[in-house]
């Protein structure tokens, strides 16, 4: 009888380890599941703005974000004559209002590449256009957003096709920020954050005190050795249409990825370890924002 009962307590207390931990990681940031939707964005192939994988890639976005509990509005508008689409997620209420952004386009060529016969072939995008996203994704399913705080979501199309046929960097962003019209408290972009090998240094054209806030996060969670606190580069990108309206903006990138506009931008350089130190930056920030 002794025997028994030792049995069967043991299988209570293993079901609720089971439960707990079942739990625990339904709310809990993935960086394994960031990974799948990084793999199924590249499923789309390119997602260059105006052709039929970008088209596929914000369907995609759009469905998963409203499986999510997310509120979605498109903002369809032109450049030179091609369709470009933001892809706006709301949740939550209050006096505070957060933007997370990150861009979802694939540069049209790869001008960075060695070889001259491939610098007309498309970039596939995993790490520049598609790791923000799958990590936005990510977001999008498990955050808990803070009381009195509005969350936006923002996937920029447009970002990537600078100093191609006369266009600009960041054409979504600087038309998000000129249809903008409630201010955000603070605005965060996060752009080619999956590299194998991480090295998010702090960006010059940021926010100081807003850099300052995310790397006491970083020093938290002791991810110093992939955000490193101290400054490196200063960038162009979808941060400076924020930074030029006068908010309050950082950038969080990883400049320093070898397979930057090449053909080699594939999701094999791409780690699930990495989306899941930014998601974990992420989650702990946008908790504290209250």
């Amino acid at each position: 009888m002794i025997n028994r009962r030792i049995f069967f307590f043991v299988l209570f207390i293993l079901f609720l380890a089971t439960a707990c931990t079942q739990g625990k990681n339904a709310n809990n940031f993935s960086g394994d599941q960031a990974y799948q939707y990084l793999q199924t964005l590249l499923d789309f192939g390119p997602r260059i703005p105006g052709n039929t994988g970008r088209e596929n890639a914000a369907a995609y976005l759009k469905t998963t974000l409203e499986e999510n509990a997310w509120s979605v509005t498109l903002q369809d508008f032109q450049f030179d004559e091609t369709p470009l689409q933001n892809i706006i997620a709301k949740k939550g209420n209050g006096d505070t209002l957060i933007i997370v952004g990150t861009h979802y386009d694939t540069r049209a060529v790869s001008d960075q590449e060695n070889a001259v016969e491939k610098q007309d072939d498309p970039v596939p995008g995993a790490n520049d256009g598609g790791s923000g996203a799958a990590v936005l994704l990510e977001l999008s399913r498990v955050l808990e957003v803070p009381e009195n705080t509005e969350l936006w979501l923002v996937f920029f199309d447009a970002e990537d096709q600078g100093n191609l046929n006369g266009w600009n960097w960041s054409i979504g962003a600087d038309y998000f920020v000129h249809q903008l019209q409630e201010r955000p408290s603070k605005t965060l972009i996060i752009d080619m954050i999956g590299d194998e090998d991480l090295n998010i240094y702090q960006e010059k054209n940021s926010t100081p005190s807003l850099v300052t806030e995310i790397w006491k996060v970083v020093e938290d969670l002791k991810y110093q050795s992939f955000l490193i606190p101290q400054f490196k580069y200063a960038m162009m990108d979808d941060h400076l249409p924020f930074l030029n309206a006068g908010y309050s903006t950082a950038l969080l990138i990883d400049f320093d990825y070898p397979y930057w506009h090449t053909t080699a931008d594939t999701i094999d350089h791409v780690s699930s370890r990495s989306l899941q130190i930014v998601g974990d930056v992420l989650v702990q920030w946008l908790s504290e924002q209250n």
